[in-house]
């Protein structure tokens, strides 16, 4: 019997009972419409979680003008927490969709985000909120951030391996423009009294010497109804692959080799992504913030995200055309120039070096924005379903520490050595390292695993 829609596969409560993406009558009869749906949902789901995961980012340039006490080095530290909770969170969400689905995942996991939105929403009103309480919301911020350790393996389960590298590039580019987002929006929400006196009173901010009033709040108030009805359309919409494994079973993906080097791959790509698009407004500020007529750091820091979530969409295509090792290759040669250039351009003696650095940095997220995509075209191609949706999970949490990684090496780098290019040398040397390992695994020709 043909199979012609969805109410044809049978399925007990959110589990569907049959899933054949490779089968081309199943595709076509039913399967790419449930899979279509699926990742329309899902990615507007992951859009929210990444904004909730960079908020914290765009809300800490605005702190200490706003009356609260802080030091630079607090200040990278509040942008760096969300990466040590994302990448500590998503540890756990690499195994959560072979044992709860799809559905119960992304419903229950969006709905989380309401804890760090809220607290937010209330902690940046008054500041003499303890340091404490702002270290624990930045860390909860960091539930964005693990979502996308469960959410990407999810989509790996609903599509044919031909359409992998297209469906996952879609979801990722899209819901990293969440980091463009709530950095672009944030400068304007911030600056008016968007909710009245409903969402709380305004503080006196001041920059450049001028004072103003500022809605720190509606940073976070805007999106709470967005991530409320986000997951609960999840929840009643979503259906769950029969892919399941018990906790034990998908251990086997850490004896795997390849899932060892394509972790340190994409560590490369969107540890890099998500620690410059946590640390740029910082890295401005810290940079050019002494000059008349210094930048806003706010400004500029939501155009590497933009530039990094475009190429990410347009290099899923090519990868599933030209094949993900190479154009990972041509990521990884672009990643070293860029952070060899900018190293040139961080201890300006005026404006007129901005624009130079500024280059070199949204170098750094078109090269990383490929990356991305072409590492996960690489990962499904690699391994068999199951265990790659456990690569794909357990390399994006470790890729997720980018953003800590890089507030903590940063701050180290400019409080030891009075500037970051400590650490811009270190990036380099181990993009170089991993070029290295991906011309000779996947790339060269005659590599022994072609991908």
């Amino acid at each position: 019997m043909t199979v012609t829609n969805e109410t044809a596969v049978p399925r007990k409560g959110h589990w569907l009972s049959r899933w054949e993406p490779e089968n081309p009558q199943f595709w076509d009869a039913t399967g790419k419409a449930i899979a279509w749906r699926t990742l329309i949902i899902t990615t507007a789901n992951l859009t929210m979680a990444f904004i909730v995961w960079f908020m914290v980012s765009a809300l800490v340039v605005r702190l200490p003008g706003a009356g609260f006490k802080l030091n630079a080095g607090e200040l990278f530290w509040l942008a760096a927490m969300p990466g040590l909770a994302g990448g500590s969170l998503r540890i756990i969400h690499t195994f959560l969709v072979p044992l709860y689905g799809t559905r119960n995942v992304v419903a229950i996991s969006t709905l989380s985000l309401l804890i760090p939105a809220v607290g937010w929403f209330y902690a940046v009103q008054d500041p003499t909120t303890p340091y404490w309480v702002l270290m624990v919301l930045a860390f909860l911020a960091g539930l964005g951030g693990a979502n996308f350790s469960s959410f990407m393996p999810s989509t790996s389960l609903f599509f044919p391996k031909r359409q992998l590298g297209t469906a996952l590039a879609i979801q990722a580019g899209i819901g990293n423009f969440g980091v463009s987002i709530v950095q672009f929006v944030t400068p304007w929400i911030i600056g008016l009294a968007l909710f009245g006196t409903l969402a709380g009173e305004p503080l006196p901010f001041t920059r450049a010497g001028v004072q103003s009033q500022i809605w720190l709040q509606n940073a976070a108030l805007l999106y709470v109804p967005f991530i409320a009805l986000f997951g609960i359309l999840a929840w009643f919409m979503l259906r769950s692959v029969p892919v399941r494994a018990n906790f034990r079973d998908q251990l086997d993906i850490f004896k795997l080799k390849h899932g060892f080097f394509m972790t340190l791959l994409y560590i490369m790509t969107f540890g890099s992504f998500s620690g410059f698009s946590a640390t740029f407004p910082l890295l401005i500020r810290q940079t050019f913030g002494g000059f008349p007529n210094a930048p806003d750091p706010l400004a500029y820091a939501f155009i590497g995200p933009l530039i990094g979530s475009v190429m990410r969409v347009i290099a899923g295509p090519l990868s599933d055309r030209f094949g993900g090792a190479v154009v990972t290759q041509w990521s990884g040669i672009g990643l070293i120039a860029c952070a060899i250039g900018v190293s040139f351009y961080t201890a300006p003696t005026s404006m007129a070096d901005f624009p130079y650095f500024l280059a070199f940095m949204l170098g750094l997220f078109f090269f990383s924005g490929i990356g991305n995509a072409s590492t996960f075209k690489q990962m499904p191609m690699l391994f068999e379903p199951r265990q790659a949706a456990g690569v794909i999970g357990w390399t994006s949490a470790m890729a997720a520490y980018g953003p800590f990684a890089a507030g903590l090496m940063l701050g180290y780098s400019i409080t030891l050595f009075g500037s970051p290019n400590a650490f811009f040398y270190w990036a380099a040397f181990y993009y170089a390292v991993n070029v290295a390992i991906n011309w000779w695994y996947y790339a060269r020709k005659g590599a022994p695993n072609p991908c």
